[in-house]
């Protein structure tokens, strides 16, 4: 009931807490593009038709939505028809937007059902008074203004083209709309806290409605066994309980090993309300110089992945594209990625928490002015909507809120130290079993981890910045009169960039340095330049700048459309020398 035929993205869309009942409402929609921003004023959302036709979950930009408008749009609406299935109306009816950027309104028959603010994160609302037995109507309008300062827009251009390391904007939906029924009272989200040292996962729940009498169930099981079960009675609308597990599996990099997980809430003998989840048993510590994976040191052999694609800008084709990204970054050695700029979708995640890929959850803080305290109102909710959406994941082995948060001569604004200090003390407040780095490659206030971005191009410049490190000597700091080194973990959080793009005149492209005048002279570099890293005792991971093209940017190992530059033999076995932390 949930897929029907020829719906784009059919797959489920939250891998980590899974009912039966739901249906998937991509495909066409009615839409409009509002460049008044005067559609409420006609009233468009009730309105008996749109004048044009998408194919969500694409964005309006991409050539998959049917649409391909690259100007700025500052609204845009749509509209569905949609029938409720009988069973449904006996249940409470949700509706879920996986993403939306960047303010959205929707309404169900005319009603409006709610409101959201960010372009990244999930939401949704409950619609059960608005629906009514057989033909319904949901409209959605999304207002979006990279150009304010006011909002997070990632790598989307500030510019009407794409430029340097800015690409094409996202306007809209761009994840999946799904209905979802649930009973009168039901598990509303959960946290799973993973205890290997003591063979359990802890797990804090959440309910919706009155839970007078229940109780919740957790059963475990590892290979089709069962593996541990535990109940607590549920005491007013949260209940917490640690699973002992009869045996204890680690996941680990490149060794996913995943415990199935089934919750239930009852009354009795009565499952009131089911959900279907996985999780993995690990831990992410920090030791000395290395950052520890079940307590043991692992080298961060990390790649920068943006998201991506040619067709459908954010929104990969098809959940086999997400899978294929990560598979083409493990075949090239690389043990995991900084999901830069954006936040990925949870079927990435996923794939991630199955194939044993380790990733660093960062938001896309880009365009948001956070030298003024707005800043921080604006920046702070959405962020913690992340790591709340994404805490459960065994990938996710780390946290990074901000990227480069320059000062700007141009504006007049400056860093502010105590936006960047709160945003760190609160994500660690919200997860203490992560390190956190408060703001990558800039002037660090608060930090787990001490990163760096070099991208010089020249082996033997690039290697005496860290040669004293070697021996215990001075660390290369490339900020030292705005923040000091403590002891931590050290990672050259991006290097390389090496420009590629044989065959394309040199005003076709853009990539960091001189570019190679052969691909001959690119190994010989991306050795060196790797190698320097992996070699050395005082450094823990390396992020590469990137994994594949980007329109203009062309210092991918692949081109956008996702074919290798060079034979991925060759970088995998640069890569997977064993580093010196090891």
């Amino acid at each position: 009931m949930s897929k029907g035929v020829g719906v784009p993205r059919p797959e489920y869309p939250r891998p980590q807490m899974v009912r039966k009942d739901w249906i998937n409402l991509n495909g066409e929609w009615e839409f409009e593009i509002d460049w008044g921003k005067s559609g409420r004023e006609r009233k468009l959302f009730s309105s008996e038709k749109l004048s044009g036709n998408i194919i969500v979950p694409f964005c309006p930009e991409s050539s998959l939505s049917g649409i391909g408008s690259r100007d700025f749009m500052p609204a845009v609406w749509y509209r569905r028809e949609f029938t409720v299935p009988e069973n449904f109306l006996s249940k409470r009816i949700l509706i879920h937007f996986g993403a939306v950027d960047y303010e959205a309104e929707v309404w169900i028959n005319g009603e409006s059902a709610g409101r959201h603010r960010g372009g990244y994160t999930p939401f949704c609302f409950e619609i059960t008074r608005l629906v009514k037995p057989g033909r319904n109507v949901v409209v959605v309008c999304a207002e979006d203004d990279v150009r304010s300062g006011l909002q997070p827009r990632g790598k989307q251009s500030s510019l009407f083209h794409s430029h340097g390391c800015d690409y094409t904007r996202t306007t809209g939906i761009w994840q999946t709309v799904w209905l979802e029924c649930v009973p009168e009272v039901f598990l509303s989200s959960f946290k799973l806290t993973p205890d290997p040292d003591n063979g359990c996962v802890h797990i804090q729940a959440a309910f919706d409605g009155n839970t007078s009498g229940l109780a919740f169930k957790a059963e475990a099981s590892y290979g089709g066994y069962a593996a541990g079960e535990a109940a607590a009675a549920v005491a007013g609308k949260s209940a917490n309980l640690s699973l002992k597990l009869s045996q204890v599996q680690l996941w680990e990099p490149g060794n996913p090993r995943l415990y199935d997980l089934t919750l239930s809430l009852c009354r009795g003998n009565d499952c009131i309300d089911r959900v279907e989840s996985y999780f993995g048993l690990r831990t992410v510590t920090l030791g000395d110089k290395a950052i520890l994976i079940n307590g043991k040191p692992v080298f961060q052999r990390l790649v920068l992945d943006q998201g991506y694609y040619p067709d459908g800008i954010y929104t990969a084709p098809s959940d086999e594209a997400l899978k294929r990204d990560i598979e083409i970054s493990m075949g090239l050695g690389f043990n995991g990625a900084r999901l830069h700029q954006k936040v990925f979708e949870p079927r990435f995640l996923y794939w991630a928490d199955r194939l044993g890929y380790m990733v660093w959850g960062e938001y896309a803080s880009w365009g948001l002015n956070i030298a003024d305290p707005i800043g921080l109102e604006v920046f702070l909710p959405q962020w913690l909507e992340a790591v709340n959406r994404d805490f459960n994941h065994p990938s996710v082995i780390g946290w990074c809120p901000f990227n480069e948060t320059w000062d700007d001569p141009a504006t007049g604004c400056r860093q502010d130290n105590e936006i960047l200090r709160i945003v760190y003390n609160v994500t660690k407040a919200l997860d203490p079993t992560r390190p956190v780095i408060d703001t990558s490659g800039n002037y660090h206030v608060a930090t787990d981890i001490f990163d760096v971005h070099d991208y010089d191009q020249n082996p033997s410049s690039f290697a005496a910045k860290f040669e004293a490190m070697k021996n215990g000597g001075e660390v290369y700091n490339t900020y030292p009169k705005r923040q000091k080194y403590e002891n931590q973990p050290y990672f050259v959080s991006e290097y390389g960039g090496i420009w590629w793009n044989p065959g394309q005149e040199d005003d076709k492209g853009w990539g960091y340095g001189k570019r190679p005048q052969s691909e001959a002279e690119f190994i010989e570099r991306y050795t060196a330049l790797t190698l320097t890293l992996l070699k050395n005792p005082a450094i823990c991971g390396f992020c590469y700048t990137q994994l594949y093209d980007i329109e203009q940017e062309v210092n991918g190992l692949y081109t956008y459309d996702r074919k290798p530059k060079f034979d991925p033999e060759i970088i995998r076995r640069v890569n997977i020398q064993k580093a010196a932390i090891e």
